[in-house]
């Protein structure tokens, strides 16, 4: 055992990642989840390796930290998924098989249940298929132009499990407000569940969707959060939290595999506690603090319009946003963000905004990384074209 222990002892924060040939980015877009998620917290990270060497019953884990979430929330119950993707296999697995063990043990084969999730067609991403992996049918309904409520009437039948909605930074709002589709679902007993999975902060996020009538509500708990990476939050209404959780770790159900370990569950309610208690304007002063000397620094450029952007829709918090001008004379966007992710560090920037704009997110950016990525933009925005 001695030998094992001292096997490992070299390997640090940086070390660990040489060893392995990976090396450190820097990241710039965002909680993106293959670019590392978030700086986890250093009092999470304390708590949690105190907690990986404690024994506890995992089911009273799970039903203790899900009462932590209800309050921390507002909802009526709460359990702590395998990240938002997990926390949507178990949305539309509670809604299809509910608590009864014969439905569960049955999923993904849904042959004989009600197992259609009406969507809209502007809210189909990727992710939908965590809805798919539990047995689900995705019905959708409206275009990608308009959506209108009759749409949405004719979409559900008795073979409708729910009503998915999407929450993203950049989505369509053609679409219908999330409380006029709980409106229409409920009337016909129909729930509807949420992908919040990137919008927090603004913390007030936490409370908005099941106020407007959601019936189940996901988010990560490893982006705005800064938990764990493998963690997420799942709320809502106490029956289908209780059939969720019932098809998760520890039960050997359709969930088991997507399996939190007890040092993340703590980890994770710790940090959304720390996260509800944190005073939002100081920190949203803070990221300003750290992007505006990018939005300085470019500003000048002919044909470039650099401006500190920060909403509560799609600039979750403050962003210095590069937008292409017709006027722009320079390397294209793309051939911009290609350089500096291939630079040395590399330089990932957010590129969601559009097709001729990118934007720096200081989520998980230090001061000396702004530094570094204001070099590299400057050195690229600014190189005389290749003959």
């Amino acid at each position: 055992m001695a030998n094992a222990s001292n096997a490992g002892s070299d390997w640090n924060a940086g070390s660990g990642y040489e060893r392995l040939g990976v090396a450190p980015i820097i990241n710039a877009a965002g909680s993106i989840t293959r670019l590392g998620g978030s700086r986890t917290r250093p009092e999470t990270l304390e708590l949690m390796s105190r907690a990986a060497q404690v024994m506890v019953n995992i089911d009273d884990l799970n039903r203790a930290a899900g009462k932590e979430l209800a309050r921390l929330t507002g909802a009526e119950a709460g359990f702590v998924c395998s990240g938002a993707a997990g926390g949507l296999v178990l949305q539309a697995a509670a809604v299809i098989a509910g608590s009864d063990p014969a439905r569960m043990r049955q999923l993904p084969d849904t042959d004989g249940l009600r197992n259609e999730i009406v969507i809209h067609t502007m809210h189909r991403f990727p992710y939908d298929q965590a809805y798919r992996a539990a047995g689900a049918r995705l019905v959708e309904f409206g275009d990608y132009l308009f959506a209108h409520p009759w749409q949405l009437e004719g979409a559900i039948n008795e073979r409708t499990a729910a009503v998915a909605y999407l929450v993203a930074p950049f989505s369509s709002n053609k679409v219908l407000p999330l409380e006029r589709v709980c409106q229409i679902a409920h009337a016909h007993d129909v729930p509807v569940i949420v992908d919040a999975a990137s919008m927090l902060p603004p913390r007030a996020n936490l409370y908005r969707y099941l106020r407007d009538g959601a019936d189940m509500v996901v988010y990560s708990g490893g982006k705005g959060i800064r938990g764990p990476q493998g963690s997420g939050i799942l709320v809502g209404r106490a029956d289908l939290i209780e059939a969720a959780a019932a098809q998760a770790n520890p039960a050997q159900f359709l969930g088991r595999g997507m399996k939190v370990a007890k040092e993340e569950v703590v980890g994770l309610v710790a940090s959304l506690a720390a996260f509800v208690e944190e005073d939002e304007a100081a920190e949203m002063d803070a990221y300003r603090a750290l992007v505006q000397p990018v939005v300085d620094a470019l500003v000048e450029l002919p044909g470039l319009r650099v401006t500190l952007e920060h909403d509560s829709v799609n600039y979750l918090i403050p962003q210095a946003a590069i937008h292409f001008t017709d006027d722009w004379r320079g390397p294209s966007r793309d051939a911009v963000a290609a350089a500096l992710e291939q630079g040395n560090p590399q330089i990932h920037l957010q590129q969601l905004a559009g097709p001729r704009e990118l934007a720096v997110d200081p989520l998980n950016l230090t001061e000396e990384e702004v530094e570094t990525v204001i070099r590299r933009l400057r050195e690229e925005l600014t190189r005389p074209p290749s003959p």
